[in-house]
């Protein structure tokens, strides 16, 4: 795969839909040329061919094939169409810094400051294959909701929009994911589905039928760190929530998210958070 076809967008924040429309070019035409729009530009071609070039790179986008046209550069034509093109466009904006990542990593991230729940959109700024019979029932349905008010179009468009994202990052990735992103995952469930109960990497693997070698192999290729560094952060990050949203004494608290002994888990959460939990809750309650 050529690396700099990976565009990847960190979320939060989340791309934010604007318009959509849809474009016949007769033999002859062409797509406009146009220098650093704003906003990102999403091609959906369902007939014909469109020659489109970013900067220094060209492109051929026939039937079922996409591109995404970045914000800052220079977008030309690079001949006029052949046959009858039929296209959809997309603009949407993203307030992040959208990359070009120069190697496919990861989008998962550690348990640390889980309630941010960062996630890294990727996909390929040209790809083929794309499933373009869901795609055309959503692009046609955001084109039903361009004429509405928008208070009431609102929701119904940002869902479609990333439903669209969605197809384009499973084209990336594959609808499969490989062994290792499943048992990292299936890891993850289980350590946020059972993080209250005592925990070790023999009853994991037991649990989940895989070598706890094996097991760490995976987290650490996906999330970053073992098993048990991300049971532990995400331990840390639930007693946070429980200290805002109640007013449960520590020991209860640190019973609730697995530790046997309110002393120790005091400590692990100064370590964590840099302030003791107490001091944490008067941070944000008081």
């Amino acid at each position: 795969m050529n690396e700099r076809n990976l565009v990847v967008m960190e979320v939060p924040p989340i791309p934010h839909y604007v318009a959509i429309g849809r474009a016949t070019l007769q033999p002859g035409e062409q797509h406009p040329s146009r220098r650093h729009l704003g906003l990102f530009d999403l091609l959906w071609v369902v007939k014909g061919t469109l020659y489109i070039g970013e900067d220094d790179r060209e492109w051929e986008v026939s039937s079922g094939q996409t591109l995404l046209l970045l914000p800052d550069r220079f977008h030309y034509a690079v001949k006029p169409c052949a046959e009858e093109t039929v296209f959809y466009w997309i603009h949407f904006d993203y307030a992040g810094a959208a990359v070009q990542a120069e190697t496919a990593s990861s989008p998962y991230h550690s348990a640390r400051n889980a309630w941010e729940n960062r996630y890294s959109i990727r996909m390929r700024q040209y790809s083929t294959s794309v499933d373009l019979s869901m795609a055309e029932r959503h692009l046609n349905q955001l084109l039903a909701y361009s004429g509405e008010l928008r208070h009431e179009a609102f929701w119904n468009e940002q869902q479609l929009f990333m439903e669209l994202l969605k197809l384009l990052e499973e084209r990336f990735s594959g609808k499969k994911s490989s062994p290792i992103v499943r048992l990292a995952e299936q890891t993850e469930a289980y350590l946020r589905q059972h993080y209250q109960s005592p925990l070790t990497n023999e009853s994991l693997a037991e649990a989940l039928h895989y070598h706890p070698n094996y097991i760490i192999r995976c987290m650490k290729e996906i999330y970053h760190c073992t098993p048990m560094e991300y049971l532990h952060d995400y331990r840390m990050e639930q007693a946070k929530l429980l200290l805002l949203k109640t007013d449960w004494p520590i020991a209860k608290i640190a019973e609730q998210v697995g530790f046997q002994f309110a002393p120790y888990f005091s400590s692990c959460f100064k370590r964590f958070a840099n302030v003791s939990p107490l001091k944490f809750r008067k941070q944000f309650t008081s």
